[in-house]
């Protein structure tokens, strides 16, 4: 199983998240990844960096991490931009990004609503998701974030990996019997449990909140290789 932490991105400035990226990658940690949010969920008032920028230069920086957003989420840009953000991105780190998409819900819409940006169906989100992962997948991996049945069952007719936030280990291992899964999700009071449930349960990546202590991390997968 591959670990990859999300950066810190809810900041002015960038300084804190490469900081972190290079202590990711020094520990080993397999991806970094970031939110792509215009602000915190619920909290308007404070930033948020873009996501594919930030990548961009920690991707440029580290040579062999991969890199991606979790998730990129389908209609606050045009489907032909944010598939050439991918492509851009997947120019300056060939063979390390994934796309992982997301369809957006109650608890984003209020960031659509502060710019003027229609908050389609569900289902022309998922038609969404299914376009672009059609455009990119012949490129690199498609990650869906997990939702309705109908959008898990687009995630297998493409063929895209079911990313689960915060499933737990008896989920994970329902949802893997239908095609590869990932999980992400808060950094939990007994790491190692966590990690080695969600493996078992056949997770092919666990990725962490920003918070997540990255030599524990190290520490668990030097355990786990021998």
């Amino acid at each position: 199983m591959k670990l990859g932490v999300l950066l810190p991105t809810f900041r002015n400035g960038s300084a804190d998240a490469i900081a972190y990226a290079d202590r990711a990658v020094e520990a080993g940690i397999d991806g970094l990844f970031a939110y792509d949010h215009l602000w915190p969920m619920g909290s308007p008032t404070r930033p948020s960096l873009e996501p594919f920028s930030l990548l961009a230069a920690v991707a440029r920086r580290h040579e062999r991490v991969v890199v991606g957003p979790l998730v990129a989420r389908v209609g606050l840009v045009g489907t032909r931009h944010l598939v050439e953000q991918f492509l851009t991105l997947e120019r300056i780190a060939p063979s390390r990004v994934i796309c992982a998409l997301g369809s957006g819900d109650k608890l984003s819409a209020a960031e659509n609503e502060a710019y003027d940006i229609p908050m389609r169906s569900a289902d022309h989100r998922r038609e969404l998701m299914a376009e672009t992962s059609r455009a990119l997948r012949y490129r690199m991996p498609i990650w869906f974030g997990a939702g309705s049945d109908e959008t898990n069952q687009v995630a297998r007719d493409v063929g895209a990996t079911i990313n689960l936030w915060d499933a737990t280990p008896e989920r994970v291992r329902a949802m893997s019997a239908s095609g590869e899964v990932s999980w992400a999700g808060p950094v939990p009071k007994e790491l190692t449990e966590t990690l080695n449930a969600v493996r078992d349960a056949g997770a092919t990546w666990a990725v962490f909140a920003p918070d997540a202590d990255v030599e524990a991390l190290r520490d668990w997968r030097e355990q786990n290789d021998k």
